[in-house]
């Protein structure tokens, strides 16, 4: 897979560096590799957001069809 110059640059990816991906099925997230991995940013963007449980409520609230 190849990146733009510019996106490695900015998230300071060495040409060749290893980067993790997660199919979403619709979409892929591709985050460098070496900063936790995928499942560490996943935990803390949980907790920024109160934790699963408030997390979960939330999306039940706005999105009924996902709950």
């Amino acid at each position: 897979m190849t990146l733009p110059a510019e996106t490695r640059r900015h998230w300071r990816i060495a040409d060749g560096g290893a980067v993790e991906i997660a199919d979403l099925g619709a979409a892929l997230v591709v985050v460098p590799a070496g900063r936790g991995g995928l499942r560490a940013m996943l935990s803390e963007a949980i907790e920024e957001a109160g934790g699963y449980q408030s997390l979960a409520h939330r999306v039940a609230a706005s999105e009924p069809d996902l709950a």
